[in-house]
């Protein structure tokens, strides 16, 4: 040991102690265990708590030694010799005299944590420290035992094994009013799940007393635990978790928890769908997680999924388009999962439009038909009637293509007129060419019918009939057949020749309408029907209503609106509508 640390630890000369400052850290770095071992004997003698003299010579002893120690880095060589000074401070009173007055053996402990516990990331140090720290939690000093939690805060972060095997001895402390060590839990869960879930149901109680950084703590607890699929854990945090979605303060890392469990224990979440649907409603920015607690009960079985629909379907329609694509992933995934629930236009519903609004229409009605189902089973003649009024529907769009189709060629006829054509000149034009546009606009057009058309009243020839009244929602979602650009007029005129005579007559000669035998039908259905289903099988060639006539004589208007409109809306480049590719 250096001479002066003999002279001043020897004799407790406390004139000679600040000498000790003068000298160069490396000249006392090989004393200094030696010193540490001198003070130990002096601070555990019996008057050391009345010595004066003798706890001044010690604290400024201390004071060089752990400078040195941090100048020269020499802790780990000097650990030991720290580590026994400090655990012979636990066998003498540590509980502060007065307010902020530490007691002697008090001030050694809390320089020499700050010394050890500052090299929370050398694991040879934190071996030799941890054990001893954990200890200090329990000895009524307030102020060494916050100083104490940070570092072993700290110290979880790099070595929480060491910390592990002291879980007990640190959730003891929490609950005594330790809140921050809250933060050391969720490191150590992993290692010593079992004393912490022995005391989880008190952890939980601690929320409301807790600040806001250490309540976030507890809930990183929690996401740990929820992690390890432990039914106990399930039960125990559930409520707790349910209970604070109100707090916005915290709800997306709670709903995150929800989540975790809802992929493994989905039915422990089915009672508390009513509360999180409230949640949702009061914040809607939350609902793109709630869409996917909804759909992992919903896999359950058919019964809970469709009580997890209707909430979906409604969200899909009303909330903003950044919650949309997760919405119908969820919706489809459970309706593909239980297809009995939306039967086979399933497909053609999620493909029919990229209106998130008239999915959600179709969808809601077709849930509302499915849920009628076990209430009442419609007469088999109705179910019959209904059926044939479908197919008598489907007949007149069918037939209302070949209406405008005559509309067009009728106009290239009067232009052709008009301007006092020749055959000469009739034929640079390909009559085969304008057919198959006009036909192609005739198949797009019965296409998109017939995929709106499945989606909306397939379900009437189902077994159960329910009639679903779709005509307002085709009316709405249908599109013009004028050619927004008017090309289809100016770059194709003709004569009627042979083949535009084919082309007219096979427009008009498939009028293929279904006779409905009314006479068993009631009067009241029988009125419905004449006035929604045209007489189109004795229609002639030439058209006489007035509405036909009207658009005839300002076809020029008509068309002039349809290349303003054409300007503003371009025409796409590709479409591909149920297997056709234009």
């Amino acid at each position: 040991m250096h001479q002066l640390f003999r002279l001043v630890l020897g004799q407790k000369d406390l004139s000679r102690a600040g000498d000790l400052f003068s000298l160069d850290d490396s000249e006392i770095e090989g004393s200094l265990t030696e010193a540490l071992e001198q003070i130990k004997i002096i601070s555990s003698s019996s008057d050391y708590q009345t010595n004066n003299n003798d706890q001044a010579v010690v604290e400024i002893c201390i004071t060089r030694i752990t400078t040195a120690i941090r100048e020269t880095e020499s802790i780990e060589k000097h650990a030991k010799a720290l580590v026994g000074l400090w655990d012979s401070c636990l066998e003498h009173n540590l509980r502060p005299s007065g307010k902020d007055e530490d007691t002697p053996h008090g001030k050694i402990a809390s320089d020499i944590m700050s010394c050890i516990l500052q090299n929370y990331n050398r694991p040879p140090v934190m071996a030799l420290a941890i054990p001893i720290a954990v200890k200090f939690l329990h000895r009524g000093n307030k102020e060494l035992c916050r100083n104490m939690s940070n570092y072993l805060s700290l110290a979880a972060i790099t070595k929480a094994d060491l910390l592990a095997d002291h879980t007990e001895v640190i959730v003891k402390s929490i609950l005594q009013g330790n809140a921050m060590l809250l933060r050391v839990l969720p490191a150590v869960y992993d290692k010593q799940p079992q004393p912490i879930n022995r005391h989880l149901t008190e952890l939980l109680a601690l929320m409301s007393q807790l600040e806001q950084p250490e309540q976030y703590h507890l809930l990183r607890l929690l996401h740990v635990a929820a992690k390890r699929k432990q039914p106990e854990v399930v039960q125990k945090c559930i409520p707790f978790l349910i209970g604070h979605l109100k707090d916005s303060t915290h709800n997306d890392i709670i709903l995150s928890i929800l989540i975790e469990i809802a992929g493994y224990e989905p039915v422990a979440l089915n009672s508390f769908l009513p509360m999180l649907k409230e949640i949702a409603e009061r914040f809607p920015y939350l609902i793109g997680q709630m869409a996917r607690i909804y759909g992992a009960v919903g896999h359950v079985d058919e019964e809970r999924a469709r009580s997890c629909l209707p909430f979906l379907v409604s969200q899909l329609a009303s909330m903003e388009h950044s919650f949309h694509h997760i919405l119908l992933l969820e919706i489809k995934s459970i309706t593909d999962t239980f297809s009995s629930i939306l039967g086979p236009q399933s497909r053609d519903i999620f493909r029919m439009s990229n209106s998130f609004t008239a999915i959600a229409k179709l969808l809601t009605r077709q849930l509302e038909t499915t849920k009628a189902r076990s209430d009442r089973r419609k007469p088999s003649t109705e179910i019959e009637f209904l059926e044939k009024l479908e197919e008598a529907n489907l007949t007149v769009d069918e037939n209302e293509d070949h209406e405008k189709l005559q509309v067009k060629i009728q106009a290239f006829e009067d232009k052709i007129n008009a301007e006092g054509s020749t055959p000469g000149s009739i034929r640079r034009y390909s009559l085969d060419q304008i057919s198959k546009e006009e036909r192609k606009d005739i198949r797009f057009n019965r296409s998109k019918s017939l995929a709106l058309h499945t989606a909306l009243t397939n379900d009437l020839s189902s077994e159960d009939g329910e009639v679903v009244e779709s005509g307002d929602t085709r009316a709405s979602i249908s599109l013009s057949e004028i050619d927004p650009l008017g090309q289809g007029h100016d770059r194709s005129p003709f004569k009627g020749d042979t083949d535009g005579s084919q082309l007219i007559n096979s427009s008009v000669s498939h009028p293929s309408i279904i006779h409905i035998e009314s006479e068993n039908l009631p009067e009241t259905v029988k009125e419905n029907y004449q006035e929604e289903t045209p007489d189109t099988t004795s229609r002639p060639v030439e058209y006489h209503d007035k509405l036909y006539l009207h658009l005839k004589e300002n076809l020029s208007k008509v068309k002039a609106y349809a290349v303003e409109m054409g300007k503003k809306i371009p025409v796409p480049d590709q479409c591909t509508i149920e297997g056709y590719e234009f």
